[in-house]
């Protein structure tokens, strides 16, 4: 439980910081990032990360993608047929891929959201598999009011991002929020 902790402190010491209203998109994101082994736990503890949000004078708007690949393919014409050949399913993905940003950037417009909003995104390691988390994440820059806060069960090292360890990183500009001491800050 102590990285939790850890991890709380740190995104509650980065979130209480002042913003700088002028800086780009991509500069407005913060990647949470944890082992994947906590991910529930992390996630037990999403009301206090709203908390500390809050705590620091922010609004908080929790986006959850857990459930958007099978809603998404609930919806298919050709589910089924997907099933008994799964190869099929990669022509689809492009849609996939589109649905998600798109559910994303309506989170981020809502007009409860504004400059000093903290929009969440947990439930990614849902996406693994079938959309980078970086497309998604660059596809959505130019709507981020506030700030992004993605929960991330992965590693970052060097300025690489790793999705549950398991494919190969990307470079990315995000703010990284560790458990470890001396997380990054803008």
């Amino acid at each position: 439980m102590a990285k939790i902790d850890d991890l709380l402190h740190n995104y509650a010491r980065q979130v209480a910081m002042p913003w700088d209203r002028k800086i780009a998109g991509a500069q407005r994101v913060w990647f949470a990032v944890y082992d994947k082994s906590d991910e529930r736990r992390v996630r037990a503890r999403t009301a206090d990360f709203e908390l500390r949000t809050k705590e620091a004078g922010h609004g908080w708007v929790l986006h959850d993608c857990t459930e958007t690949f099978a809603q998404w393919l609930a919806g298919r014409k050709y589910r089924d047929s997907y099933f008994e050949n799964p190869e099929h399913l990669e022509a689809a993905l492009g849609n996939f891929r589109e649905a998600v940003v798109q559910q994303l950037q309506v989170a981020l417009t809502h007009e409860s959201v504004n400059e000093d909003t903290v929009v969440a995104v947990q439930g990614i390691a849902c996406l693994f598999g079938f959309v980078r988390v970086s497309e998604v994440v660059n596809a959505v820059e130019a709507s981020i009011r506030g700030r992004l806060l993605v929960f991330f069960p992965g590693e970052y090292a060097n300025n690489n991002y790793r999705l549950l360890d398991a494919r190969d990183g990307w470079n990315y500009l995000a703010i990284p929020i560790t458990p470890y001491q001396g997380a990054n800050v803008e």
